[in-house]
């Protein structure tokens, strides 16, 4: 007799009509996700190697008339023979330069006039120019200065366009009038002036000068003078003492140390470089040469003469350039390290660049290259020049580094060098200057060509990835990209990275959390529809941020005309395929040679696996099943190509199929053409390809919830095939032909089906099989199992003895919880498996157990005989 939980057991609907009114659990969740609706996987788009190294590569867009060239000859007389030092670009405010009022020496409050006060960092008081150090050296000991710079003999004046004070003698010129230094200095007090000194070698701004003129104390005259003066402590200075103390409060030590500092130079150049010198002008062996170059690079760092501060700078620089003509690539090498270290500017850091370019060019100079550490100095260049100014240059020198990233040995290097951070500056500044100017500025675009092939080429480094997501770098490369949305180049480099960003959740969550990368990923499969390498590029891009994100998914199908855009893209790589020779050129251009069948079929494909990881989001998914243009591109693809000849794209939309038909809406048009689709099926489930019939038998899990498509399957003898099946020995396939079978057997007529082939024995063998380690797939069966017996009178006349006895066996053993949950598992997956065997499989095993116990008769045991 049956209890009353099993009389109301019996009159509930049959286990595959799912109750709309209970929220799912987390396992439905899950088993829905197997059973129904998939992301799909697929390989990234594949690019070969370039064979040679040049700027621009063969796929370029750019003409080579519209390019900067790859290759050029570069001699010693490229090089300017005098490299101009930088400009400062800082302006100073007008010193206001009227001389104070002297106070009266009656004066009762103050009768002794204070002395300057010191600066309050003693430090500043010893950064004097190399100018300012000769002319102090000068006053100090009484000397003249250079014969160029003297007065003439006769003493007569002279009119200057500028106001000279020269106080190396007690002789001052002022206005070309030559005085006495009495004279002078009452002068001046009465008479402010814009004061220049011109040493001879720098510059000193005149309002600088000034002040330094005028605040120079008493003590600095002429040796004469200064031996002659004794110390006094405690008396007042007169008016004129005071006036030669608003000069410059420099100390006696202060000058020695400049001194001793300026004869300690000129014996470390005349001793340690000099020699290097002239050992490279006579030295004919380049190994000998390139040894004296490396002796020189460590001497000029050992005296502190690196740099661009060096007075004797442009004489080193010329014997530099003057070997470049030796044409030896380990010593040009040397050469342009040096050369970098001593801050060259414009033209020559140019020339620099392309010198270290054009060697980097070939790869077997990479050991030199990587041995000499000029990465190191390139990168210092991008990070220490200015961009604007040096466009080109900064183009040579990162079109070498892109070359150097492009070899593994290389990577480590750069990006612990902060290649990355250096690169992604020079992105954000072009980024603000376009969005502040409005337009982008000359060989800026050449530019970013280099700079996104190379970080291209990092990106391949985990270490480099964290560092592009710790800078929030994926927002700066989509608005470049957009600004830049005309270059070509330039947008397939950016695809390219993220086309391999997005392969790693952590990267494609960023980018899919900026919302503005949709419209440009639209606004691009817009402008470039027949450009095969970066539309596909681009469509394996959404196809990773919808893969795993259901917010994705909406953002997109949200964005304005996003699906009508993949299928216009599907449509023209459709017809690429079928008319293949009928490509017209883009833009106006000449007809450019078929894009190959394989690169066509790749844009399907990943087309495809964008609209299946769509239609995972339900809102999304109803939608599409509603879309005549979706459904009907989809069966289209099924009819003209087979399994044979593109397995990838025939499994990928009959995955997108069986997505989309998991939505039971009134107006869906896969339940409409169901028939046609099961039609279209048949040839796949005949295939060899095992994927294949797995993705067809899924499709026709959720078909066969319908009637009609029950009987086609009958009429077709389908079903056979799905028992068949069930001897497959692989999980997901026999998960699917249960699921198939289950559907079946909701009609009563139907159920007899069960019985041929031994489907019975092949689905108690699935669950023997399978359902310690697949709670889903034991439930599926169970669930069968039901509704076969539904009329059941005796268990054995249903089931068969054998199948009767082994399932009263195993499903005893299945629901004790301490055996059915007794695996080597971790925690996670022991709690996975728990979560189906209590919610799925439990409940639906005990209610079969009671059926089968209640309707088998249970013979009385034998007694065992006696030995």
């Amino acid at each position: 007799m049956l209890s009353p939980n099993d009389k109301k057991l019996e009159k509930l609907d049959l286990f595959y009509r799912p109750s709309v009114a209970k929220p799912k659990t987390s396992a439905e969740i899950i088993s829905e996700a197997r059973n129904a609706l998939r992301t799909i996987r697929t390989q990234r788009p594949f690019t070969p190697r370039e064979d040679q190294r040049k700027l621009f590569g063969p796929a370029s867009s750019r003409t080579p008339e519209n390019r900067p060239p790859s290759s050029f000859s570069l001699h010693a007389s490229s090089f300017e023979p005098s490299d101009p030092r930088p400009i400062s670009r800082a302006r100073l405010s007008p010193l206001d330069l009227k001389t104070k009022a002297l106070a009266s020496p009656t004066t009762k409050k103050d009768p002794c006039l204070p002395f300057p006060k010191p600066p309050v960092d003693p430090v500043k008081i010893r950064r004097v120019s190399s100018a300012r150090a000769r002319f102090f050296r000068a006053a100090s000991q009484g000397t003249h200065l250079p014969d160029r710079m003297l007065p003439p003999t006769e003493r007569k004046k002279t009119v200057e366009s500028i106001e000279r004070v020269m106080m190396g003698t007690s002789m001052v010129k002022i206005s070309g009038t030559h005085l006495t230094e009495s004279n002078a200095i009452g002068r001046l007090k009465n008479h402010p002036l814009q004061l220049t000194y011109d040493g001879g070698f720098s510059e000193i701004k005149e309002q600088e000068m000034f002040k330094e003129a005028t605040s120079l104390p008493s003590y600095l005259r002429s040796r004469g003078d200064q031996g002659k003066r004794s110390s006094r402590a405690s008396s007042c200075p007169n008016s004129s003492d005071l006036s030669r103390m608003e000069t410059k409060a420099v100390s006696k030590d202060d000058l020695q140390d400049t001194n001793t500092e300026t004869e300690v130079g000129d014996i470390f150049w005349n001793t340690r470089i000099v020699p290097i010198l002239h050992e490279l002008e006579k030295e004919e062996n380049i190994e000998m040469v390139c040894a004296a170059c490396t002796q020189l690079h460590h001497a000029l760092e050992e005296g502190n003469m690196l740099g661009n501060k060096f007075k004797r700078r442009n004489i080193l620089l010329k014997t530099l350039y003057k070997l470049v003509d030796v044409g030896s690539d380990p010593l040009s090498l040397k050469l342009a390290k040096i050369i970098l270290a001593l801050k060259v500017s414009r033209k020559n850091l140019l020339n620099v660049c392309k010198l270290i370019f054009k060697i980097s060019r070939n790869e077997k100079n990479d050991s030199l290259i990587q041995n000499d550490s000029i990465l190191e100095s390139l990168l210092e260049v991008l990070r220490s020049e200015d961009l604007q100014t040096n466009t080109e240059a900064f183009l040579y020198c990162v079109g070498a580094i892109k070359f150097l990233s492009g070899n593994p040995g290389f990577l480590n290097e750069m990006i612990s060098k902060d290649a990355v951070e250096i690169l992604m500056n020079l992105i954000k500044q072009i980024n603000e200057n376009t969005k502040k100017c409005g337009t982008c500025f000359p060989n800026s675009g050449h530019l970013l060509v280099q700079v996104t092939a190379t970080l291209r080429n990092l990106v391949d480094s985990p270490l480099a990835r964290r560092k592009l997501l710790s800078i929030s770098a994926l927002p700066q490369l989509c608005t470049v990209m957009g600004q830049y949305l005309d270059d070509t180049d330039v947008c397939t480099n950016i695809a390219r990275m993220f086309s391999k960003l997005t392969s790693y959740h952590d990267c494609c969550v960023a980018l899919a959390s900026y919302s503005r990368c949709y419209a440009l990923f639209l606004n691009l499969i817009n402008k470039y529809q027949k450009k095969q390498d970066l539309v596909v590029r681009i469509v394996f891009i959404l196809g990773n941020l919808t893969a795993k994100n259901n917010q994705a998914r909406e953002q997109f199908f949200k964005e304005k005309g996003s699906i009508p855009t993949l299928l216009a893209l599907f449509r023209t790589f459709y017809k690429l395929d079928l008319h293949p020779e009928r490509r017209e050129g883009e833009g106006g251009e000449q007809p450019k040679a078929p894009t190959p069948p394989a690169q066509v079929e790749d844009v399907l494909i990943k087309l495809t696996r964008v609209l299946a990881n769509l239609a995972i989001h339900p809102g999304v998914g109803q939608a599409m099943a509603a879309n005549p243009h979706v459904v009907g591109l989809l069966l289209t693809t099924l009819e003209y190509k087979s399994v044979d000849d593109c397995e990838e794209l025939v499994i990928n939309t009959t995955a997108t199929v069986n997505n989309l038909s998991y939505y039971q809406v009134k107006d869906s048009v896969i339940q409409d053409k169901r028939l046609h689709i099961a039609e279209l099926l048949l040839k796949l489930l005949v295939s060899n390809n095992m994927d294949g019939i797995l993705e067809a038998v899924r499709v026709f899990g959720n078909l066969s919830q319908d009637r009609d498509v029950c009987d086609f399957i009958v009429q077709k003898n389908i079903h056979k095939f799905m028992i068949a099946l069930l001897d497959a020995k692989h999980q997901d396939i026999c998960f699917s032909a249960c699921g198939v079978l289950l559907n079946l057997t909701v009609d009563k007529d139907k159920r007899a089906i069960l019985k041929e082939g031994g489907g019975i024995k092949k689905l108690v063998d699935c669950l023997k099989d399978f359902g310690p380690t697949d709670w889903q797939l034991a439930c599926l069966v169970c669930k069968t199992l039901w509704n076969f017996s539904e009329n059941i009178t005796n268990a054995s006349s249903c089931f068969g003895d054998e199948d009767t006895n082994t399932l009263l066996v195993l499903l005893p053993s299945f629901l004790d919880e301490e055996l059915a949950l007794d695996g080597s598992f971790d925690q996670d997956l022991k709690n996975y498996h728990k979560l189906h065997w209590e919610t799925e499989f439990k409940p639906v095993a005990q209610q079969l157990l009671n059926r089968i116990q209640s309707h088998h008769t249970f013979l009385e045991p034998l007694p065992i005989p006696a030995f």
